[in-house]
C-alpha cells in the first residue's frame, strides 16, 4: 500500500470515533484531509466541527461542514488529528503542517484525542522529525539561541521556494530543531514552554493521544494508552 492509501485508512477507521450529534474537532495536515473527506460522508450526523487551522477550516466549509469557534463551544467530544510523530506512550511530535499551537488549544479542550496516522510514524524515540517550535516574531533569534543549547540544531522555517520566514495563522514564525533524542517529551516540552517569546512547542506529551490508529501493510492497528 502506499503512504496515500494508509493514511485513508485510517481517515475511514477514524469515522468510528466520532461521536454523533456533537461538534468534532479536527485537525491539519494530508492525513486530516483524508479524514475531513470521510467525514463530508456522514455531515447530517454531526453539529459541525472546530477547526484547527484556517486550511482546514476551509476545506470542512467546502464539504458543507458546519465550522464553529472554539470559543463558542464549551466542550469537544473527540479531536482527530494526524502527527508527525508518536511513540508507544501517546506523546506525540505535531506541526509538520504549521498549526501545532492551535492544535494544542483544540485538543486541550476535547474529551479524547484520536491519532490517525501511516505505520512509519510509530517511533521509539522521538526527534528524527524536527522538533516545530512557534515563536513571537521579535523573539526568533532570543529563542532560537536557547533553543541551540539544548543540543539539537534550529533552523527557521521559510515559505517553500523562498528566503522568508513562513508566517503561521497566528502570526508566529516556525523554527524546527532537528537532531534531538527525545528521551523525555514531557520535560523537555515543559522546558521549552518555559522560554520567553515561545508561543508554543509541537510536543504533544503532557496531553498526548488516548488512540493511535495506526495503517500498516497489515490493515489498521488501534493502540491505546
Amino acid at each position: 500500500m502506499t503512504q496515500d492509501e494508509l493514511k485513508q485508512a485510517v481517515a475511514r477507521a477514524a469515522i468510528d470515533y466520532v461521536v454523533k450529534h456533537e461538534i468534532i474537532g479536527v485537525g491539519t495536515g494530508s492525513t486530516a484531509n483524508f479524514f475531513i473527506d470521510e467525514l463530508a460522508k456522514i455531515k447530517a450526523d454531526i453539529k459541525g466541527a472546530v477547526a484547527s487551522s484556517e486550511a482546514t477550516a476551509a476545506r470542512l466549509r467546502g464539504h458543507g461542514i458546519a465550522v464553529f469557534d472554539l470559543n463558542d463551544v464549551p466542550e469537544i467530544a473527540v479531536y482527530i488529528d494526524g502527527a508527525d510523530e508518536i511513540t508507544h506512550s501517546g506523546a506525540m511530535v505535531k506541526g509538520g503542517g504549521a498549526a501545532l499551537t492551535r492544535e494544542k488549544i483544540v485538543a486541550s479542550v476535547a474529551k479524547s484525542f484520536v491519532c490517525i496516522a501511516d505505520g512509519s510514524k510509530l517511533v521509539d524515540v522521538m526527534g528524527k522529525f524536527p522538533l516545530p517550535v512557534e515563536v513571537l516574531p521579535m523573539a526568533r533569534a532570543a529563542v532560537t539561541r536557547e533553543l541551540a543549547k539544548l543540543g539539537g540544531e534550529p533552523k527557521l522555517r521559510l515559505k517553500p521556494g523562498t528566503d522568508e520566514a513562513f508566517i503561521t495563522d497566528n502570526g508566529g514564525m516556525l523554527i524546527d530543531v532537528a537532531g534531538l533524542a527525545i528521551a523525555d517529551p514531557v520535560a523537555l516540552e515543559a522546558k521549552i514552554n518555559q522560554i520567553v517569546g515561545v508561543i508554543a512547542v509541537g510536543l504533544f506529551a503532557a496531553r498526548g493521544a488516548n488512540v493511535c490508529l495506526l495503517g500498516t501493510a497489515d490493515g489498521v492497528k488501534t493502540l491505546t494508552f
